[in-house]
């Protein structure tokens, strides 16, 4: 008759993550869509402030040359944090259809199909890539 080893089988590893760090990433991810667009609401009253002069002014015209290039200067740049941060929301988006869609699926590298990492999705929730693929895309970005 043959034996059978008494000692435990190493449980194998399991695709995709527990419902605990789902909640958790969901949670971070909502979190994230808040202050963006706390963010861009922010932008919003500051476009629209900045059309109208503190005195009150109903024109968006300042009557000195600096005064307009500086008008200017400030208008383009909030537009230009505003735009990032429109970015930044379509990305987290994204994130939480993927976790909705299919969250057994959710922390898969897009590239290589590898786990991209607890870690790395709790510091970066809209993560798509593992390290190693990202640091490739970033590589092949500088040459």
């Amino acid at each position: 008759m043959a034996t059978r080893s008494k000692t435990k089988a190493k449980p194998r590893a399991t695709k995709g993550m527990g419902k605990k760090q789902l909640a958790h990433l969901e949670k971070r991810l909502l979190e994230e869509r808040g202050r963006v667009m706390k963010e861009l609401g922010y932008y919003d009253e500051s476009f629209n402030s900045s059309l109208q002069a503190s005195d009150g002014d109903l024109s968006s015209y300042s009557f000195h040359m600096a005064d307009q290039g500086t008008d200017a200067m400030e208008r383009e740049k909030a537009f230009l944090f505003a735009s990032q941060e429109g970015r930044y929301l379509w990305h987290v988006n994204q994130a939480l259809r993927r976790l909705y869609q299919a969250p057994e699926k959710f922390g898969t590298c897009e590239q290589c199909g590898e786990e991209i990492g607890f870690e790395r999705l709790d510091a970066l929730p809209h993560a798509r890539l593992c390290i190693k693929c990202k640091a490739k895309e970033e590589d092949g970005k500088r040459r």
